[in-house]
């Protein structure tokens, strides 16, 4: 009834504006919060590396710490930016940015998928190293 007399029109433009704004800051906090996430990731495995650095005695071990630690802030950091190429979609969806996005997300996905696998393992041979051996005779 409204769109007759065109003020329903001004009215949804208005607020499909205000929605495109909000939209927008809302991606670019979250890109934001994953480069941020990213940069703690590092500066957390350096410090973890600082002993491997000065010691050469245990290494492995500590190498080993600071890669899983970067890995899972990776991970955190690569769920951020796909939150915001999603976000970024939903408020201009053409059918080039939704193919975009679409290989954007199978890459992040193969990404997160090498990664938590890597990590699994990595934690397995972890918790097997650290188990006391039994004596079974």
């Amino acid at each position: 009834m409204l769109r007759a007399h065109g003020r329903a029109t001004f009215a949804e433009a208005a607020v499909e504006e205000l929605f495109l704004e909000v939209s927008e800051y809302i991606a670019l906090g979250l890109e934001a919060l994953s480069v941020l996430t990213i940069l703690i990731g590092a500066i957390d495995a350096l410090i973890r590396m600082g002993p491997a650095l000065r010691v050469r005695r245990g290494s492995h071990g500590a190498r080993r710490a600071a890669w899983l630690s970067l890995a899972r802030w990776l991970l955190l950091g690569l769920e951020f930016m796909l939150a915001a190429d999603i976000v970024r979609t939903a408020i201009s969806p053409d059918w080039n940015d939704i193919g975009q996005l679409a290989a954007i997300a199978v890459i992040r996905t193969f990404l997160n998928f090498f990664l938590e696998r890597d990590l699994d393992a990595a934690e397995k041979m972890s918790s097997e190293a650290e188990m006391p051996e039994r004596d079974l005779t």
